[in-house]
C-alpha cells in the first residue's frame, strides 16, 4: 500500500488539519455497514480515480456509534481485503469524509442530507430498515419508528430521514437528491419511493406531490459476498499490512452492480468502474434475489440446522451441493427471464464456485438473520409462481420449513439459537409440538406470506410434511432426499 494512504489510515492526526472545517461531500449514505464499505464504496472510489470529481461520502449510522468510533481515529480510512483462494489482497479506502451517528444528533444528519453539494443519498439499511410490510411492499404506519416520525420533526427511521431531509431541501429552494437504494429488495427503487410517498402524504400531501414530481428513485442490483468482520480478521489484517486497523472489511473477489440510469441530478461515472448502467434492472434483480439470495438463505437455514457454521462448509457436503443445483435448475431458473447476454446455467455454476470459496467465512447464522423480512422476495415469490404454474417446489418448501424450525429458538440438538428477527418473539410463540398447528400458525403471518400461499391448502400440506420430516430425520437427511 502507498505510504500516503498508510499515513491517513494509521496516523490521521499528522494529516488532518486542526480546528473545524466544512465537510464537503456529494453523497450521504445511510447504514454504514460492511457491505457498503466493501461494495458500493469501491465503485465510487474507482470512478473518482478514473473520471475525477469529489464524490466523497458522509456516512450515517442510524443506530449505534460503533462504526464511527472505530473509524474516527483512523481519519475515516479503512482497509478492504479481497479474500481470494490464492491469497488476501488489501486496499486502503479513503472516500469517507465524516461519519454521523443519527441518535446523537438527528439535526446534523438532516443538515448533511440537505447540503447543496449532496446530490445522492444511498442506503443499505437491510430489508427491515424500510418499515414496510414485506408481503405488500407498503409502509407499515403502525411501525414504532413511523409512529414516532409522524409525531416529531426529528426522525428515527430511514424513510423518516429521507422525507424530512427532502422537506428541508424543498423549504430552502434546493432540488431533491436522488434516493439510491442498495438493499436486496425486488424493484427496490419502486419500493423505497412508495414507502417515502406513503409517509410524506401523512406528513404533508404537498410535499409528497413535490417528491413524486421531482425526485428520482433508481432501482439497483448489488452483488458481493461480504462476511461479518471478526476479531480474528483484525489480527489477520494487522499481520498482512503491518498496521492495526479497527474497521476493516472482508470481501470476495467477485462484484456486480447494476443501476437504473435515472437520476434527478449529477452522479459519478460509475460505468468506468464496471457498473452496468441500464434502463431496466428487473431481470438482474430477479436473477440475483432468487438464484443467489434465495439459495443462500436456503443453505443457511438447512446448513445451520445440520451443524455447519459457514456456507463454504455447507458446500463441502455433496448432499447440499446437489440440493443447491436442484433449486437452481428445477425450481428457480424456470421462473426467470434471463437478462440480456446472460446464461443462467453458467451463472448458477459461478455461484456454486463462489459459495465454495474456502477463504470466505460467511456464517450461516449471519445469513439467517431477519428471515421474516427476507423470505418474501428471496423464496416465497418464487414458490408462489411455481405453484401458480403447477411446478414442484419441494426444495423451496423445505427451506421455508427450515426457517420455521430455526426460529423456534432451538436447533436439532436442543441447543438455544440466538434468533435475530423483528418478529422473533411472535415466531417463537407460533412453534408447537404438532407440525400441523405450527404451519397453521405461521400461515397467519400476512406480513410474511402472500395471500396466495396463505390460502393454498396444498402448500400448507407440503409445508407440514417438510416440517415433519425435518423434525423426525434432521436437516441433512431430508436434504439428501430432494
Amino acid at each position: 500500500m502507498e505510504a500516503g494512504l498508510h499515513d491517513r489510515l494509521f496516523h490521521p492526526h499528522e494529516t488532518t488539519p486542526a480546528g473545524p472545517e466544512p465537510t464537503l461531500a456529494g453523497i450521504v449514505h445511510l447504514g454504514l455497514g460492511a457491505f457498503f464499505r466493501a461494495h458500493v464504496a469501491s465503485y465510487i472510489s474507482e470512478a473518482m480515480q478514473h473520471h475525477g470529481g469529489d464524490w466523497g461520502v458522509i456516512g450515517v449510522s442510524l443506530k449505534s456509534p460503533g462504526v464511527r468510533d472505530r473509524l474516527r481515529p483512523q481519519g475515516w480510512a479503512y482497509t478492504a481485503v479481497e479474500l481470494a483462494p490464492d491469497g488476501e489482497k488489501p486496499q486502503v479506502m479513503t472516500l469517507l469524509r465524516d461519519v454521523l451517528v443519527a441518535p446523537e444528533n438527528p439535526q446534523a444528519v438532516l443538515d448533511a442530507m440537505a447540503a447543496p453539494t449532496v446530490s445522492i443519498v444511498s442506503l443499505t439499511v437491510t430489508e427491515k430498515g424500510y418499515c414496510h410490510e414485506p408481503a405488500t411492499g407498503r409502509l407499515d404506519p403502525a411501525h414504532p419508528d413511523i409512529v414516532h416520525d409522524l409525531n416529531h420533526d426529528l426522525p428515527n427511521s430511514a424513510p423518516g430521514y429521507l422525507v424530512r431531509a427532502l422537506q428541508l431541501r424543498h423549504a430552502r429552494g434546493l432540488p431533491p437528491f436522488t434516493v439510491l437504494c442498495c438493499d436486496n429488495l425486488p424493484e427496490n427503487g419502486h419500493v423505497v419511493r412508495g414507502v417515502m410517498l406513503d409517509l410524506a402524504r401523512l406528513i404533508d400531501p404537498a410535499l409528497a406531490a413535490w417528491i413524486a414530481s421531482n425526485g428520482a428513485f433508481p432501482s439497483t442490483m448489488v452483488d458481493r459476498i461480504v462476511p461479518a468482520t471478526t476479531p480474528d480478521d483484525l489480527d489477520r489484517v494487522a499481520a498482512l499490512t503491518g498496521q492495526r486497523d479497527e474497521a476493516p472489511v472482508m470481501h470476495e473477489p467477485f462484484r456486480q452492480w447494476v443501476v437504473e440510469d435515472r437520476f434527478c441530478g449529477a452522479r459519478p461515472q460509475w460505468e468506468v468502474a464496471g457498473a452496468q448502467m441500464v434502463a431496466d434492472v428487473t431481470p438482474f434483480e430477479h436473477m440475483k434475489l432468487r438464484m443467489l439470495n434465495g439459495t443462500h438463505s436456503s443453505l443457511a437455514y438447512l446448513g445451520y440446522l445440520a451443524g455447519y457454521q459457514t456456507i463454504a462448509e455447507v458446500m463441502t457436503d455433496p448432499a447440499f451441493v446437489s440440493y443447491a443445483r436442484h433449486l437452481w435448475q428445477s425450481e428457480i431458473i424456470p421462473t426467470l427471464t434471463p437478462p440480456e447476454n446472460t446464461d443462467l446455467g453458467a451463472y448458477a455454476e459461478a455461484l456454486a464456485a463462489r459459495y465454495a470459496n474456502p477463504a470466505i467465512r460467511h456464517r450461516t447464522w449471519q445469513i439467517a438473520m431477519d428471515g421474516s423480512q427476507k423470505l418474501p422476495q428471496r423464496i416465497l415469490a418464487t414458490l408462489a409462481e411455481n405453484r401458480a404454474a403447477g411446478r414442484s417446489s419441494a426444495g423451496l418448501v423445505l427451506a421455508v420449513a427450515a426457517w420455521m424450525r430455526y426460529t423456534s429458538g432451538r436447533d436439532e440438538t436442543g441447543t438455544a439459537v440466538e434468533v435475530k428477527d423483528p418478529l422473533a418473539d411472535r415466531l417463537a410463540a407460533l412453534w408447537c409440538d404438532d407440525p400441523r398447528d405450527t404451519v397453521k400458525g405461521f400461515l397467519t403471518l400476512s406480513e410474511v406470506f402472500p395471500k396466495s400461499l396463505r390460502q393454498d391448502s396444498g402448500f400448507a400440506a407440503e409445508l407440514t410434511q417438510a416440517l415433519s420430516g425435518l423434525v423426525a430425520q434432521g436437516a441433512r437427511a431430508v436434504v439428501a432426499d430432494i
